[in-house]
């Protein structure tokens, strides 16, 4: 999704409270301000695929899947990402998630160098985050940062590959996340 950043300077608190109002959702980077605005029809599709194949294979578990409505919290840093999945029953806040053990991303044009650079960096700041998945929408391409001693691996999947989702122990076709979206 495109973003728009703004200079205004608030509080987590302020943040978090002028959100719950907001028409519009917003990130929050130490007092930064960055508006989100709509996504295409292949984002749409993509995320809503991943949330419905991550949902039935997680449903006789303690993880619950969230979508994009619900932040996810790294210190002074709040971000909407487009899938998180908690595996903890209790959370501490009702608007917002801070032990996701997987995230993951749709890329977009405008969005695609943030979501790997300074998104990723900050994300992978998360304790407990074991994986972190970037998913391109103009063509079947999948990368997955994973957790792995000290440091992250990538993972690379393309067409025809099998994706392996180790925090969730889920294996899935590549296919079954871009169906019905149009590719090139």
């Amino acid at each position: 999704m495109p973003t728009v950043i703004r200079n205004v300077i608030l509080s987590p608190e302020e943040y978090l409270e002028g959100e719950k109002y907001s028409d519009i959702k917003h990130e929050y980077e130490n007092g930064r301000i960055i508006a989100m605005v709509g996504a295409s029809r292949a984002h749409n599709t993509i995320q809503v695929n991943l949330t419905a194949l991550l949902h039935h294979h997680l449903r006789a578990t303690p993880c619950r899947v969230f979508s994009s409505d619900m932040k996810v919290r790294i210190d002074n840093t709040f971000y909407y990402p487009d899938l998180s999945i908690v595996c903890r029953e209790h959370q501490s806040h009702d608007y917002y998630l801070e032990e996701p053990i997987l995230v993951i991303e749709v890329l977009s044009p405008t969005t695609e160098q943030r979501d790997r650079t300074i998104k990723r960096l900050t994300y992978q700041q998360l304790p407990g985050l074991k994986e972190y998945v970037l998913v391109a929408q103009k063509q079947m391409l999948v990368d997955i940062y994973r957790r792995s001693g000290d440091g992250w691996d990538l993972e690379q999947y393309k067409e025809g590959d099998e994706i392996r989702f180790r925090s969730i122990d889920l294996a899935l076709s590549i296919g079954t996340i871009y169906e019905n979206v149009p590719l090139p």
